[in-house]
């Protein structure tokens, strides 16, 4: 990414923006929208954004399994596929 040719005005995006949308969406290429200076907003395409959510949720989930190692809660591979099993045999048995 170029951010050079990624980053535009706020007035760029008003004049543009069906412009922008359409290189977000078709080439994923993404807008750092700025105003005054500062970059303010990002537009993205929808499959940029299903991507994005997707990578956050499993770096939440590495987070939550960091934090359970550090707290110590934790269970063996063994106890782990027993609780496994026992819940699709429930899950099986209740079907």
């Amino acid at each position: 990414m170029n951010l050079p040719e990624v980053v535009k005005p706020i007035t760029y995006l008003k004049n543009h923006a069906a412009e922008v949308v359409r290189d977000a969406a078709e080439s994923g290429q993404l807008c750092v929208v700025t105003q005054n200076g500062e970059a303010k907003a990002v537009v993205m395409g929808v499959a940029q954004y299903a991507e994005w959510r997707r990578a956050m949720a499993l770096l939440k989930l590495l987070a939550q399994g960091e934090a359970d190692i550090a707290s110590h809660r934790v269970v063996s591979q063994t106890e782990a596929f027993r609780r496994a099993a026992t819940s699709l045999s429930r899950a099986l048995g209740d079907a």
